[in-house]
């Protein structure tokens, strides 16, 4: 897909879009999470696609609706939504998402706007929602058929599911695990980049169907195996425990296949540039960042590098032995509560939370900035770079899940 999108919607159409637009602040999440609920009790087997917990705790429903309602907002300028439609492209082609199945979401998407809206939502509306739904829908059909051909063409590439070998499994702290893959096929792996993800299709005995989970590829590229490090997911309020990493943990050995897709994802290093890089992770989240430390030693050994990681304290710092000082490239570790062994082995920097005036002793201004890690962590590092007028083209972040606001 080109950078602009074409407008062949009429002026009736747009101006109907747009008056829209405060009943979807207003009713939108209301929509989705109801478009849900009636898409799967009708397609079942759409189940197989879309993860049921997010489902269950709301995620996926609410950031339906913040893309519905940007979309409605932009509608005579697509292309001011494109960066976010090339995001969630990506996750679709993870998760093999064909060009059949937008005809059965456009039409529960206006099944779902009927019902919520009632007699608010007239033939008018409903009509121009369905033109609507068509031109979005074929920008994102158009930019995944780009992407999967880019991905079966790369060397080692292809689509679908591809089965891989568990070669390895090793536990890297009390919630982490890293899992070393191999394909079954004895073929070649693609390069991924730096910061991409996989999708492992998860086939639980005595499941209804199947859950797919995107991790991120924590070793750097070129090897000959892939390297996933997943955290043990535990239960808290809304969410349960995670159904896959469990399952994961607890029950995928050496020499168990999974099914998975190819790598994806539109957070990775930019190795374009010799700018210095701070990267900022907390928990899981450094999974992506630890790809990119990795790489930028081995790819560009003059880059300067600042690694900032923040934990609850060592016994769930995972890959900590793998954040090793170089010449141009140094790591500092923050622990929230430094266990006495982490105190007495020196291996924490600072005690507490990641804070702006820290942060400013340590990494340097002119930095691209890349940070990973729970959302109230990210929202904390995000508003710390904002008030440092660090500029939004050098700030770079991926959330674990659907896509959140971190400027609320």
């Amino acid at each position: 897909m080109s950078a602009s999108v074409k407008k062949p919607l009429n002026e009736t159409t747009i101006k109907t879009i747009k008056a829209t637009v405060p009943v979807l602040a207003e009713y939108g999440e209301a929509i989705t999470t109801h478009f849900y609920k009636r898409l799967f009790e009708d397609h079942p087997e759409l189940k197989n696609i879309f993860n049921q917990t997010h489902q269950r705790a709301g995620e996926q429903p609410r950031a339906l609706a913040n893309t519905v309602y940007a979309a409605a907002q932009h509608i005579d300028h697509l292309e001011v939504i494109l960066p976010r439609v090339k995001q969630i492209a990506e996750k679709h082609v993870s998760l093999n998402v064909q060009p059949e199945h937008y005809p059965i979401v456009g039409e529960y998407l206006l099944i779902a706007i009927k019902e919520v809206l009632g007699d608010a939502a007239t033939d008018d509306i409903i009509e121009a929602w369905g033109e609507a739904y068509g031109v979005i829908a074929q920008a994102f059909i158009n930019v995944e058929e780009n992407l999967y051909e880019e991905t079966e063409k790369q060397a080692g590439g292809w689509t679908g599911f591809r089965d891989f070998k568990v070669i390895d499994k090793v536990e890297e702290s009390e919630e982490i695990t890293s899992f070393y893959l191999e394909p079954s096929d004895g073929g070649v792996l693609p390069i991924f980049k730096p910061g991409q993800y996989l999708t492992i299709k998860a086939k639980i005995p005595g499941g209804s169907y199947d859950h797919l989970r995107q991790y991120s590829l924590s070793d750097a590229p070129g090897k000959n195996y892939f390297r996933i490090s997943v955290k043990r997911e535990s239960g808290t309020g809304n969410h349960p425990d995670g159904i896959v990493s469990t399952w994961l943990h607890n029950h995928v050995n050496k020499g168990t296949y999974l099914p998975v897709s190819a790598p994806a994802g539109d957070f990775y290093l930019d190795d374009h540039t010799e700018r210095p890089l701070v990267l900022i992770s907390g928990g899981v989240g450094l999974t992506p960042l630890m790809s990119m430390w990795k790489y930028v030693q081995q790819a560009q050994p003059e880059r300067e590098v600042h690694y900032i990681h923040a934990a609850r304290n060592g016994n769930v710092h995972g890959l900590k032995q793998e954040l090793k000082n170089t010449e141009h490239c140094t790591s500092h570790v923050v622990y929230e509560q430094p266990s006495e062994e982490d105190v007495h082995e020196g291996l924490f920097e600072k005690e507490g939370y990641i804070d702006l005036e820290w942060l400013k002793k340590i990494a340097p201004y002119d930095a691209d900035f890349y940070f990973c890690g729970p959302e109230g962590f990210m929202k904390a590092v995000y508003h710390s770079l904002i008030e440092w007028e660090v500029p939004n083209d050098r700030i770079h972040y991926e959330f674990f899940g659907p896509q959140g606001d971190l400027q609320i």
